[in-house]
């Protein structure tokens, strides 16, 4: 299985505002703490803002932070809807051209390994993510004050 560079820096910015607390963050600072690109961050944070995870405060003491609690962002229902795709082969594809489709039996393992692995994932939630004694490890490696 394998996500996106999107999804993945979906949770890195959940990760980092959950670590924040109610303080506000820029896109700015989540940028250079984890070293990516600012433009990447601006479409992650507009989807996220759309999508109810974050709230955002313009102006220039603005910022964004969580608008859910940690324990109700559940990982499974993020990554379906920060993944555009989840086929994992072609055969999932409304444009599948293979031949053999038909008489394979791939389609079927792998549609219940996609199973399996988002039923992984719903069992999980942000708060999950953010365990108490990493804590002050996280704040220190995210460079948070």
């Amino acid at each position: 299985m394998h996500i996106t560079r999107y999804t993945d820096y979906s949770l890195r910015v959940l990760i980092y505002l959950a670590a924040e607390g109610d303080r506000l963050a820029t896109i700015q600072e989540i940028a250079d703490s984890y070293d990516i690109s600012k433009n990447h961050l601006m479409k992650v944070v507009h989807q996220l803002n759309k999508k109810g995870y974050i709230e955002t405060i313009r102006g220039k003491k603005g910022g964004m932070r969580l608008h859910m609690a940690p324990q109700d962002i559940n990982i499974g229902i993020l990554v379906r809807e920060t993944e555009q795709d989840l086929s994992i082969v072609e055969c999932f594809s409304s444009k599948n051209a293979c031949k053999i489709t038909p008489v394979c039996g791939l389609k079927s393992m792998f549609g219940e390994a996609l199973k399996a692995f988002l039923e992984v994932l719903d069992r999980y939630t942000l708060a999950d993510v953010i365990l108490d004694h990493h804590r002050p490890q996280l704040l220190r490696l995210l460079q948070i004050a």
